[in-house]
């Protein structure tokens, strides 16, 4: 096993982002509840709390004890970590008069201090806070402070722990990446985890995992079951069987395009046509999560329909990446959404499930990619979501709302190929709104269709930002939409971010 950081979670949006900068420092870790830290668990090297939308004093706020971490693991707090270790040693956290969002600038009282000692005497800072530590127990020892705020960063005597109340993570805090490294160097983190040495590390265990099982695969078209195929390939090589469903929700002419493409990968992939089956079963179905759930077994169910042609089928395979993890499963017992890819699974699957990139980023899955060798016009290839059209097209489902879907898709993706803006943009597509609104094509009123156009920027999927596109080139797509794909008469363009928005509009 490769060591690792043990992130705990207190609900913070910005949990997420600490993992990220940890990764980016080549060290591994594992984003956890804030009551389910891994005891036992020989490669934990340190412990990070994260901050929280609650204040300490909150009888609800998310508490654990922590008595059995400190002392035994380097530990940083930050925001509400650092105040919920100061709270629970005996110190005072209290409401502010004076609260911290935003830009400030942290000045170092102590220069020889492990965590902050090499970091400039002052730098900006991104605060984010309401309460503040007003006092600390004895053995805590101020070690920065800003100018509203005495105790913006604390070392406690006898133990490599320390708090901090503003937030490393984000980007605004000028040193916020120093101040991670060095807390890294504190654990004694070797600072190797890198894409070779993650697949040296998993095809290792998925060979003794599997050992001589056969696997199944759900192919999808996308990076993410891609690089998962290459990987079990270059571990199980024969034994693994992929299967890349048609479900009729997927993108124009990517059944064919997607079986040709992987060709190049040597892989063995079986076809099937199930489009009719999901028209059936989802005909009537308004309920974004109904859709996602019948998308999602009915995947299942064919999968499970197709092992048992083959012979000895074991496992099955998915490309599902740890933001899916991350929304479908909540601390606060709040399912943002369900997945495709973690959604849906009947209770008594007769396949045992194998998930190798379960727990890494979209930006480190096209790493791995690119070090596996894959091509990088397949490795960067915009994300497309399990359900497909299913999700974006509004309402209930037919063949024809495929079609108006389908090709407006084609005219937004293609344009944006076409004049250097597809790798600009993280994610794009085409949404069927149940709208119609009256338009003028001729001398003819129309009542028809309203397509959503949505692009966004992003590295994570955790947050997103609404792609800055050119008016003009705006003004084309929506022109040749109108013109060429009929039931179209009006095109808008999506300027919601993420959050509080989400990229997929169900």
């Amino acid at each position: 096993m490769h060591e690792k950081i043990i992130i705990l979670d207190f609900g913070s949006q910005t949990t997420q982002l600490i993992g990220r900068r940890v990764r980016e420092l080549n060290t591994y870790c594992e984003i956890i509840p804030y009551n389910k830290f891994p005891f036992g668990d020989t490669d934990v090297k340190g412990v990070i709390l994260s901050g929280s939308p609650f204040s300490v004093n909150d009888k609800e706020a998310f508490k654990t004890d922590l008595s059995q971490i400190r002392k035994k693991y380097p530990v940083l707090g930050i925001c509400y970590g650092a105040q919920f270790m100061a709270y629970s040693s005996g110190g005072e956290v209290t409401r502010s008069n004076t609260r911290e969002y935003g830009r400030a600038r942290l000045h170092v009282k102590d220069v020889s201090d492990e965590l902050l000692g090499n970091i400039a005497e002052q730098s900006q800072v991104w605060m984010s806070h309401g309460d503040s530590i007003l006092s600390v127990p004895a053995d805590f020892k101020a070690v920065a402070s800003t100018e509203d705020v005495p105790i913006a960063a604390y070392k406690v005597a006898g133990e490599k722990t320390w708090g901090v109340q503003f937030h490393p993570e984000v980007f605004h805090t000028q040193e916020g990446t120093r101040i991670l490294d060095n807390f890294l160097s504190i654990c004694g983190c070797k600072k190797d985890w890198t894409p070779a040495s993650f697949i040296e590390t998993t095809v290792q265990q998925l060979k003794e995992q599997l050992g001589d099982d056969k696997v199944i695969l759900a192919l999808s078209g996308g990076v993410d079951s891609s690089v998962t195929a290459v990987l079990l390939n270059r571990a199980i090589g024969k034994n693994l069987t992929c299967i890349f469903v048609d479900h009729g929700l997927l993108r124009k002419n990517e059944f064919e395009t997607v079986l040709q493409n992987y060709e190049h990968l040597g892989l063995n992939v079986i076809g099937i046509d199930a489009k009719d089956r999901f028209y059936k079963e989802l005909s009537g179905v308004t309920d974004p999560e109904r859709k996602r759930k019948i998308i999602g077994k009915n995947f299942i169910d064919v999968f499970d329909e197709e092992a048992h042609k083959l012979t000895h089928i074991k496992w099955l395979a998915q490309g599902t990446i740890y933001p899916d993890i991350i929304e479908s499963l909540s601390i606060t017992g709040t399912t943002i959404k369900s997945h495709h890819n973690v959604g849906g699974l009947p209770e008594k699957m007769n396949l045992k499930l194998c998930e190798p990139l379960r727990l890494l980023f979209k930006d480190e899955v096209r790493k791995i990619g690119l070090e596996l060798g894959m091509k990088p016009d397949l490795i960067f290839r915009h994300p497309f979501p399990g359900p497909g059209l299913g999700i974006r097209i509004l309402g209930d489902i037919t063949p024809e709302k495929v079609r108006i879907a389908q090709e407006a898709d084609h005219i937004f993706i293609s344009h944006l190929r076409t004049v250097g803006l597809y790798d600009k943009v993280w994610q794009a597509g085409a949404i069927l709104l149940p709208v119609q609104s009256v338009g003028v094509m001729g001398d003819e009123r129309t009542y028809e269709n309203t397509v959503a156009l949505r692009a966004v920027t992003s590295t994570d999927a955790m947050t997103a930002d609404w792609a800055h596109l050119p008016y003009e080139f705006l003004a084309k797509v929506s022109n040749e939409i109108i013109n060429k794909v009929k039931g179209v008469n009006r095109v808008v363009y999506d300027i919601s971010s993420k959050p509080p928005a989400t990229i997929e509009w169900e």
